[in-house]
């Protein structure tokens, strides 16, 4: 197979119930084309499908980009190229595509995620990112509307101030303070982005992965309301939830959740 195979524009390896996603254009900053988009679908419903996958780590291949957002050449060759900024089925749009995956999907994040790239680091979990991770909104700069949620999700993450300097100025954002804002869990080193993502993932997979969908669901669909919704939301899925649960099988995992506490 060579680089232009569609098949190689997003690598898929499942490892001890992880998988790892790559996004793998790296001559062209990951710059999401047609072919990558559905080749992202195809790859986060195996994960979705695949009993043996417990949680996903999203990363883009080489140093220099996560992703570079829609590929611009792309856009100014083919004619209704742009339809993807705000198109809905998740075979065209990537952030859909990630949707797909009703299990945790952890987002990697090396070298730059540009606007388009944002939005698709924005589609994750939560975020880790190396020290040499940069994020920018140029949408206002390119003259193109977001579509894929970022001038709603951003400015919920790191609050309306900042979201709004972002989309207004095109700046880049460096890692640490995306740590500070909150719009990243954890900063590190190049070399230990994927072991610790991957490290991440693994205590993820160490959970009852339908447990973990449900709680991801709530969550997800609390963040989506007002906050009275969501408390209604969750008390109404806690009680039927609740219910069923034995004492016994509370008995049986105590011990093994104050061990691990305690080695933390």
């Amino acid at each position: 197979m060579t680089q232009t195979d569609p098949a190689q524009t997003v690598l898929y390896e499942v490892r001890d119930k992880i998988a790892l996603v790559t996004l793998n254009r790296p001559e062209a900053m990951n710059a999401i084309n047609k072919a990558l988009r559905l080749r992202l679908y195809e790859v986060m419903r195996a994960a979705d499908r695949d009993d043996t996958v417990h949680a996903v780590v999203l990363t883009g291949a080489g140093t220099r980009a996560f992703t570079a957002g829609l590929d611009l050449k792309e856009l100014g060759s083919e004619e209704g190229a742009l339809g993807a900024a705000n198109d809905v089925n998740p075979a065209n749009n990537p952030v859909k595509a990630i949707e797909v995956c009703r299990k945790p999907v952890i987002g990697a994040v090396n070298g730059v995620a540009i606007t388009g790239g944002f939005e698709v680091a924005l589609a994750c979990d939560f975020l880790i990112a190396a020290t040499n991770a940069r994020f920018a909104d140029t949408h206002a700069r390119v003259g193109i509307v977001p579509g894929w949620g970022l001038s709603q999700k951003l400015s919920r993450m790191i609050g309306i101030g900042r979201a709004k300097e972002l989309a207004f100025t095109g700046n880049f954002l460096g890692a640490e303070t995306a740590l500070q804002w909150g719009l990243v869990n954890h900063v590190v080193e190049p070399e230990d982005l994927l072991p610790t993502a991957l490290k991440l993932a693994e205590d993820v997979a160490g959970i009852d992965t339908g447990f973990v969908q449900s709680y991801k669901r709530l969550i997800d669909d609390g963040f989506a309301v007002s906050f009275g919704e969501g408390m209604a939301i969750e008390a109404e899925r806690s009680s039927a939830a609740n219910s069923k649960v034995a004492p016994e099988q509370v008995e049986s995992v105590r011990k093994g959740v104050q061990e691990r506490g305690r080695g933390q």
